[in-house]
């Protein structure tokens, strides 16, 4: 199966985890496609100013890759600034959020895993 880039549908999510702005989702596979093993792999861009709210997960693991730019990111309760090539791994029973307070746009690629 190929999905051309332009065949994949945006989705605009605005105070995401009630987060700050406007986030941008592209999906990557579907759930079906991902033998139903995780509930969400796709790409986010943070454009300045703009964020996904402190959040936690039960039952699954959020992983980010920043692919572009950088980010604020909060991991139950510490902070650090990621960077393109960083990963961040959240796991059961964790929280985090992220912020982009650069002045470029910031993207992630990610992958929510089931238990």
């Amino acid at each position: 199966m190929l999905r051309k880039k332009s065949e994949r549908i945006e989705e605009v999510k605005t105070a995401m985890r009630e987060g700050p702005g406007q986030v941008v989702l592209k999906p990557i596979a579907n759930r079906e496609e991902m033998l139903n093993k995780a509930r969400m792999f796709s790409t986010i861009t943070l454009n300045p100013g703009c964020g996904i709210g402190k959040h936690g997960h039960e039952g699954e693991t959020e992983i980010f890759l920043v692919s572009k730019g950088e980010a604020d990111y909060i991991d139950d309760g510490r902070e650090y600034k990621i960077k393109e090539g960083d990963v961040t791994v959240c796991p059961p029973g964790h929280c985090h959020g992220v912020t982009n307070n650069s002045n470029e746009v910031c993207e992630l690629v990610a992958l929510i895993v089931l238990e």
